[in-house]
């Protein structure tokens, strides 16, 4: 049984020189919650510039992370 933990974390980007920095600190949070039972991957959607989430998801691989970008 899971503990409860923060499965999806929101970005805001206002530096678009830190994008990449903040979007890495968010994908290794999410993959040390997943890592312990291995039972999903990450989600990054783009919402809008400078607005994301990323999401645990049982939709992509354990160990992959793949981008959507909603319009």
């Amino acid at each position: 049984m899971r503990s409860q933990v923060t499965e999806q974390l929101e970005v805001r980007v206002t530096e678009p020189s830190r994008l990449y920095e903040l979007l890495d600190g968010a994908e290794a949070m999410l993959r040390q919650v997943a890592m312990p039972e291995r039972y999903a991957g990450i989600l990054v959607t783009r919402h809008e510039p400078g607005r994301y989430t990323l999401a645990l998801s049982n939709t992509v691989p354990f160990g992959e992370t793949r981008e959507q970008i909603l319009s």
